[in-house]
């Protein structure tokens, strides 16, 4: 095992600028934690994205290797849980925000923030669900836990183009419920939504205005990315007895919304979280993700890029240009 290995390392200039470059690290760089991973595949999400481009104050210790996922192999483990040679994947738990992150060669963690890889489900996959895939199966389960099944009504996916809306397009239309999906790029995207089982494709310009704290009743619940008006829009076009499943905040963190779906429709916004979940959800997701997720699907919204192109590439994420999910191959 060699000392040395490659990563993306995120740096601040003196005047406060966010720099990202592709370095080699020794082992020694890493965190102090008793699972060491060789990382085989690692992932884009919308928060690595801000990260690397320091559009937000995603990174909150410096200097930092970014990336929220990993899946690789272990190396060294002083847990019970793991020994050489297990496959392991890693969602969140701040990594890639106050701890180094997954887009690297190494990684050093705790073993409580690992699972075990599903044996259904290889690295690279892993990776193409990453936690984008990984929050979509979250929201699945809390629109079932909310009694919402597919005979109850339609379905509407915001942010449908992006990783967490077409892994949620490609669940929910497999568990047999019919899939409205809004995007903001109708021409560009239509046909690959309706291969990932979309039903019907609506312009976000219909939800992500301001509107009236009641609407029409149009679906039974809805997996929400974006936040802000859209948010608000969808809650109030949800039938009486619905649930949305809320994670992401694409077009903002306020919700210019009113109490009336939630006292006279009796509809449930269902925050989910996908960072510092308990193991048992974890399992349970990823349990449900090699079950549930047709990866012939998964395989149609996935690219694969290298580590070094994982920086220019978080501007595309965030400017909108990134369909689906990319898989970062630290390898090469």
């Amino acid at each position: 095992m060699t000392d040395q290995f490659r990563a993306i390392r995120l740096t601040k200039s003196d005047e406060g600028a966010t720099q990202a470059a592709l370095e080699t690290l020794g082992l020694a760089d890493l965190m102090d934690a008793d699972v060491t991973v060789r990382v085989e595949a690692s992932t884009l999400n919308y928060k690595d994205g801000l990260a690397i481009t320091g559009k937000a104050p995603v990174v909150r210790s410096w200097p930092l290797i970014p990336g929220i996922d990993f899946a690789g192999v272990v190396e060294t483990s002083a847990s019970d849980r793991f020994k050489a040679g297990d496959r392991v994947i890693l969602n969140g738990f701040g990594v890639g925000e106050t701890w180094h992150g997954g887009l690297s060669e190494r990684a050093r963690v705790k073993s409580d923030w690992l699972i075990k890889a599903p044996e259904a489900i290889d690295n690279a996959r892993a990776m193409a669900i990453g936690t984008a895939g990984y929050t979509a199966m979250l929201c699945v389960i809390a629109l079932e836990r909310h009694g919402v099944t597919p005979d109850k009504g339609d379905i509407v996916v915001t942010g449908a183009a992006g990783g967490v809306g077409s892994v949620a397009i490609a669940l929910l239309s497999k568990l047999g419920y019919r899939v409205i999906a809004s995007t903001g790029r109708v021409d560009a995207v239509g046909d690959y939504l309706k291969g990932l089982g979309a039903a019907e494709i609506i312009d976000r310009s219909e939800l992500s205005s301001p509107g009236r704290p009641m609407g029409k009743e149009r679906w039974a619940g809805g997996v929400d990315a974006v936040g802000s008006h859209t948010l608000a829009n969808v809650l109030s076009q949800t039938r009486y007895s619905g649930c949305v499943a809320a994670c992401g905040l694409a077009q903002g963190l306020d919700l210019p919304a009113s109490v009336a779906p939630f006292i006279l429709r009796n509809v449930t916004l269902a925050g989910v979280d996908s960072v510092m979940r308990p193991l048992a959800d974890r399992e349970e997701a990823w349990s449900r993700l090699s079950r549930d997720l047709d990866l012939s699907l998964l395989d149609q919204m996935t690219t694969t890029a290298g580590l070094a192109d994982a920086i220019p590439l978080a501007g595309d994420i965030l400017a909108g240009k990134v369909r689906g999910r990319i898989v970062v191959d630290v390898t090469r």
